[in-house]
């Protein structure tokens, strides 16, 4: 696919999805309601379904008939969530992305929250927006997992973000394909960023319980995955070298 930025297009809003065939209806029509709110905004919305074992993605390529701002991919075999970002923003065609999560807990009216951070941050180095959900709507169980993960991460890897977890996320584009992909990147995005220079700032936004579907995370890959991936951070932000690049002005002969 051809990789470019449309000056039209002022936000790419990139979901990854996966059997979510009961929500990605309503996702798109919130995503469509929220952001046609917002004055002057050119926007499209990057679905890219995961190799789902439903319909999915037939859902998706019907709703591409109302909504003529909504774009479609799909994985030829399920490569997880960060391969469905990664791909996504490689192929979003604005030069800033919004990303959430496809079962419906991010509230899409919560971009607009990020979207006025970054417009008051503009002299700033912050080029990653996160969501902060301080009130979460899950079960006990995964609240205390992503409990300890985020205490844990923000204890090794320094990266100064309450909630990495959160899906709901604005950053640059170029900014984002410049870090190291790996599987499980999405959760880390604040301290890759900032080990290339780039500063996070959190956003507090809301969190709804899921009320349709399964969720594809449980303690084993959502902690303990996590505590070996933290390792894996941790090794290349030691070994990663910033600096200054300088270029000499060209020699004109008399």
């Amino acid at each position: 696919m051809t990789l470019y930025v449309n000056d039209s297009l002022k936000l790419s809003v990139v979901v990854p999805v996966h059997n979510e065939r009961d929500n990605v209806l309503q996702l798109i029509g919130e995503i469509e309601a929220a952001l046609s709110a917002v004055p002057g905004l050119g926007f499209e919305m990057v679905f890219v379904d995961d190799a789902s074992c439903d319909d999915t993605l037939a859902v998706l390529q019907s709703a591409q008939l109302r909504f003529p701002r909504l774009r479609v991919l799909n994985h030829a075999r399920q490569s997880g969530q960060s391969t469905a970002v990664h791909n996504g923003v490689k192929n979003a065609r604005a030069a800033w992305i919004a990303t959430l999560d496809g079962d419906g807990q991010n509230d899409p009216a919560d971009i607009g929250k990020l979207l006025s951070q970054r417009d008051q941050a503009a002299a700033s180095s912050a080029k990653c927006f996160a969501g902060w959900r301080r009130d979460r709507r899950d079960t006990w169980l995964r609240r205390i997992s992503s409990r300890i993960a985020n205490a844990v991460r923000g204890y090794l890897l320094k990266d100064q973000t309450p909630d990495s977890g959160c899906g709901l996320k604005l950053f640059e584009r170029s900014a984002f394909l410049e870090l190291p992909y790996f599987d499980h990147m999405h959760r880390f995005l604040p301290a890759l960023f900032a080990r290339h220079g780039v500063a996070t700032c959190s956003v507090l936004v809301g969190h709804r319980p899921r009320t349709r579907g399964i969720s594809k995370y449980g303690v084993w890959n959502r902690l303990w995955v996590g505590m070996v991936d933290i390792v894996g951070v941790a090794w290349l932000q030691r070994r990663v070298r910033n600096t200054a690049l300088h270029e000499a002005p060209q020699r004109v002969d008399p």
